[in-house]
């Protein structure tokens, strides 16, 4: 072969490899950035796995909104947005420790910093408007009223939501698959119906599960309320007595329960805080109450629980299948946890009951009495 021939075909080949380095460099590169936004850190998560608290924490400089009102007053899908996961990403809801206890951020605990909105918000002055597309999302809204859902699917993240209503966000019956993420949840006290009375930040009247995470929620006397759900990362506090047009003070829990459920409620790493004087009405911090029938298949796993009457009601004595473990009750509002004490209605016998592993925030063991 010719000398010249030669460095021709040794040029072109070296410009092949050099072509084939820069597009396996590029290809890599794309390919990152696709995966750690598709796969580890989805929507629905607080941080990415392996790293310190997600950059979203942060407002970012230009709100964002994956929905926008229709002409008659309810939002529409956001096309292409996939629904974020339902399941809690790795990291996100990392153990308590298991010595005593200062504060509820300082042991890993959920608090102000950890939940609420990740970015800036947009304001939207919608009243009490009526949610009815299936599949919509809304993300970035700054809500000046509350959001009634007559929808499958409805996503609602990296918002707040300012209610002067009975509630904050409800699922109607016969709906499901509602998610409430990143989301600041508070009322106008003295404002809405019955002298101001609002009673439900999220409220599950729909017939199967719906998510509410990483969620900053107050004021709302019965806050989350729901025979069953997914109820994780949220941070409840700052509960504010009210008395009714009747005369009567409201009672007050940050989670609730009515009981006669046939799916799983699942209570996990929340801070759940009932300030309110048990003279104005308290309860507690989780309230298991066999009101519409006997209370059923609930988990109440890794919380801080603090104030009420008694910090748990356990549903009384037919509750069956209640598994309460790992918790935490701090002395914050009362020395015994509730104004009367730490828990109350706890069937010991039940079938399927657990209690395991409860404790003070100093670290003393929790043992419930005997059921009354």
């Amino acid at each position: 072969m010719a000398p010249d021939r030669r460095r021709r075909l040794g040029a072109w080949l070296l410009a092949l490899l050099v072509l084939a380095v820069v597009l396996a460099l590029y290809d890599a590169d794309r390919t990152g950035v696709s995966e750690l936004s598709a796969g580890p850190c989805p929507d629905s998560a607080l941080q990415c796995p392996g790293t310190g608290p997600a950059p979203g924490r942060t407002p970012s400089s230009s709100p964002s909104s994956s929905a926008d009102p229709s002409a008659t007053g309810s939002p529409s899908p956001s096309a292409g947005t996939a629904p974020p996961s339902a399941t809690p990403s790795p990291g996100t809801s990392g153990a308590p420790t298991t010595g005593p206890c200062s504060s509820p951020g300082a042991c890993g605990f959920p608090d102000a910093r950890t939940t609420g909105p990740r970015i800036a918000l947009e304001r939207h002055d919608t009243g009490n408007m009526s949610v009815k597309t299936d599949g919509t999302v809304i993300k970035g809204w700054d809500i000046h009223g509350s959001l009634d859902v007559y929808a499958n699917d409805v996503t609602i993240i990296d918002s707040r939501i300012t209610s002067a209503n009975w509630w904050g966000v409800n699922l109607r019956p016969g709906y499901s698959g509602l998610r409430v993420l990143h989301t600041t949840i508070t009322a106008v006290p003295g404002k809405g119906p019955d002298n101001g009375g609002v009673d439900y930040a999220v409220s599950n009247m729909g017939g199967s599960s719906i998510e509410v995470g990483w969620c900053d929620v107050s004021v709302f006397g019965n806050a989350l309320s729901m025979g069953q759900g997914e109820l994780h990362d949220n941070y409840v506090h700052d509960i504010v007595a009210f008395r009714n047009q009747g005369g009567e003070w409201q009672h007050t829990d940050a989670v609730i329960s009515g009981g006669g459920n046939k799916g799983r409620l699942t209570i996990r790493h929340n801070t759940l805080l009932n300030p309110v004087p048990v003279e104005q009405g308290a309860s507690a911090a989780i309230g298991l109450f066999a009101d519409t029938g006997s209370v059923s298949s609930v988990v109440v796993d890794g919380n801080w629980l603090a104030g009420g009457a008694y910090a748990l009601y356990g549903g009384g004595p037919g509750a069956t299948g209640i598994q309460v473990t790992d918790n935490v009750f701090s002395a914050q509002y009362h020395p015994n946890g509730g104004a009367y004490g730490l828990v109350a209605a706890w069937n010991a016998g039940g079938a399927g009951n657990v209690w395991h592993g409860n404790r003070t925030a100093d670290g003393r063991p929790v043992v419930p009495g005997p059921t009354s």
